[in-house]
């Protein structure tokens, strides 16, 4: 095609282009990076749900955000276990989660186990929530490895020195977590 063979109407076309492609530039959607969470019910032994435990990525690390009710009121210890099960029993879940092989507890020695939490305190009426940032070595990939991991809620509370459990007595509730 020639010069010659363009009309006014072409011209008119093609001054539109750079405008139509900015549109269509601007309508454009980046896919949002899949949000990092992962989610464990809390079931006692005789299998009532007595809370939730939330992890979620962020740029501070992985926050846990735990909710529970219908317990005891008092400090009890909770932390992240580290294998995905419960059953037969909470023992399943084995010992907390140490990716880096620490010492247990927030004023223990050098580090603290990736699963170490503050205690919860569950008040007068059965509830206690608690939101925390678990320690640095703790990874959304290890959280969610081959053999995943569990949430435990202890009937006692945790002295935060005491390796490797801070002496936080029997194990009342426990969840897997699952991707949310």
């Amino acid at each position: 095609m020639t010069f010659a063979h363009f009309t006014p109407r072409t011209f008119r076309s093609l001054a539109l282009l750079p405008l139509a492609a900015a549109g269509l530039a601007a309508c454009a959607t980046v896919p949002a990076a899949p949000t990092q969470t992962a989610r464990a019910t809390l079931l006692t032994a005789s299998g009532q749900q007595v809370g939730t435990a939330t992890i979620r990525a962020t740029g501070a690390g992985l926050e846990v955000t735990v909710s529970a009710s219908g317990l005891t009121p008092g400090r009890k210890g909770v932390h992240v276990h580290t294998t995905g099960s419960c059953t037969p029993t909470f023992a399943a879940a084995g010992g907390h989660w140490n990716p880096g092989a620490a010492t247990h507890g927030l004023m223990g020695g050098p580090g603290q186990h990736a699963g170490d939490m503050p205690n919860l305190e569950v008040g007068a009426n059965g509830s206690g929530s608690l939101t925390y940032t678990l320690d640095s070595a703790a990874t959304f990939a290890g959280l969610m490895d081959a053999d995943g991991s569990a949430f435990v809620i202890h009937a006692g509370e945790d002295d935060q020195s005491t390796d490797p459990s801070g002496n936080s007595g029997d194990r009342l509730a426990c969840g897997v977590f699952q991707p949310a």
